[in-house]
C-alpha cells in the first residue's frame, strides 16, 4: 500500500495463476478509511458477495472474525444465480478495463508500471463516463 496526498492506495498485483481466494484477506485489510457519513470513517464494508470459488471453511472464520456479513454460495449445496446482479456490476467494470490491452495481456515486468497502467485505465474510463454526462 502506497501513501499519495494523504490518502493510501491499495495496489496488490499477483501472479496470473494465484487463485483469487488469496488475494482475499490483503485487499479487506488495506482497504482505505471511506468517510461520508457521520463518526470515524469505515474501514470495511457491511457484507461481502462472492461465487463459489470463495467458499472455504478458514476464509469464512477470518472475514466473520472481521464483523462482515458473508453472502457466498456454499459449493454442492446452494446455487450462484442469486448473485448475478450484484457479480455483474464486478464483470461490467471488469470489461470496461479490458478494453486496454495493454491489461489483458500483461507485458510489464513490473508491478508497479502494471498498477499505474491500471489507475490510468480506470481514470479514463471515469472520464469518459463523465464527460458522457448532459450538463
Amino acid at each position: 500500500m502506497s501513501e499519495r496526498g494523504g490518502l493510501p492506495l491499495v495496489t496488490a498485483v499477483s501472479a496470473a495463476n494465484t487463485p483469487d481466494a488469496a488475494m482475499l484477506l490483503p485487499l479487506l485489510d488495506g482497504m482505505p478509511a471511506v468517510s461520508g457519513r457521520r463518526g470515524r470513517p469505515r474501514r470495511r464494508p457491511d457484507k461481502l458477495h462472492a461465487d463459489k470459488a470463495y467458499d472455504h471453511r478458514s476464509l469464512r472464520a477470518q472475514i466473520r472474525r472481521r464483523g462482515i456479513t458473508l453472502r457466498i454460495a456454499r459449493k454442492k449445496v446452494e446455487s450462484s444465480q442469486r448473485l448475478g446482479r450484484h457479480r455483474w456490476v464486478i464483470e461490467r467494470t471488469m470489461s470496461w478495463l479490458m478494453r486496454y490491452r495493454r491489461l489483458v495481456r500483461r507485458y510489464d515486468r513490473y508491478a508497479t508500471h502494471f498498477a499505474a497502467f491500471v489507475s490510468i485505465a480506470c481514470a479514463l474510463v471515469c472520464y469518459r463516463k463523465l464527460a458522457k454526462q448532459p450538463k
